[in-house]
């Protein structure tokens, strides 16, 4: 029997709030992913406290303890269309570009794609469920640990994560000689599949499909894995702990962040029209009820 996740009123995901490409949106390129302070700027703060609220408890411990609550999937139990229409009532607190729904977004990502790349319909529905992952939102999850840039727990945290000059000082992995130095629990050079990400949307829809079997191509499983993995795939952070391998998964990630990031704007696709195609895909690769 499918359980349908209980109703929730408009939840806020911050993270997508300051994040693309002239001719992809109807907004300047400069204007996405502002993350300038300004307490007179209500999308700011919320943003700003969202990674504040991210980097103080984001910690090995922290993580840990969310693998063993969420990877046995066992909290509901849903088709990728019913998850996906949950997204109606989700806006991300930590999005400097956008205030709509994220479901809305899902679409302007995925109908990008198909547009460039007509042929990859396996990227189509990449873009269409990428923030899937975001539903944990409505069980319980605050939206720090579902939303937002990720980043390796376990090490120094790398110099272009978004507000890295204050908002990690009461962090206590810090203090934490194991974790605290540039490469912390980890050998150089062992690669992104063995650091431990921090909490979030990207790692948990990857385990999701894992566990279900999905039959998306590994380009696909890449991009969802670490799209929100900007100090990495934009920043140029973390190049000691990645491998030449890592390198060809960023081209793949920095493929697919051009829809992510630069399709972001008010105008809304016509989601009912779309249905259709969209669901063949999810028939295709992502059949049936899902354990979440």
């Amino acid at each position: 029997m499918r359980i349908i996740v209980e109703e929730h009123p408009n939840i806020l995901d911050v993270s997508e709030l300051l994040r693309p490409e002239k001719s992809f949106t109807d907004k300047e390129v400069s204007k996405f992913r502002d993350y300038t302070v300004d307490d007179n700027d209500p999308l700011k703060e919320r943003v700003r406290r969202t990674y504040k609220l991210m980097h103080t408890h984001q910690t090995v411990d922290f993580v840990k303890g969310r693998h063993a609550e969420w990877l046995k999937f066992d909290h509901f139990k849903a088709n990728i269309r019913d998850a996906l229409e949950k997204l109606n009532d989700l806006v991300d607190e930590s999005d400097p570009d956008l205030d709509l729904p994220n479901i809305v977004h899902a679409f302007q990502t995925a109908e990008r794609a198909r547009e460039e790349y007509p042929e990859w319909d396996w990227l189509h529905l990449t873009g269409l469920i990428h923030d899937l992952g975001k539903v944990m939102a409505f069980y319980g999850e605050p939206q720090w640990a579902v939303v937002g840039d990720t980043f390796p727990v376990g090490c120094e945290w790398g110099p272009s994560i978004v507000y890295r000059e204050d908002s990690f000082v009461d962090n206590v992995d810090g203090a934490n000689p194991k974790y605290n130095t540039k490469c912390g629990m980890y050998q150089p050079k062992c690669g992104l599949q063995n650091l431990t990400m921090s909490w979030g949307h990207d790692e948990y829809l990857y385990r999701v499909l894992k566990h279900n079997k999905s039959t998306l191509p590994d380009q696909a499983l890449y991009m969802i894995r670490y799209h929100s993995f900007y100090p990495w795939h934009s920043g140029g952070d973390y190049g000691y702990l990645t491998t030449e391998k890592d390198e060809e998964i960023k081209n793949w990630v920095l493929l697919f962040n051009r829809y992510d990031l630069y399709t972001k704007s008010t105008k809304k696709p016509d989601m009912e029209a779309l249905w259709p195609y969209y669901q063949g895909l999810i028939d295709k690769y992502c059949p049936g009820e899902l354990e979440w």
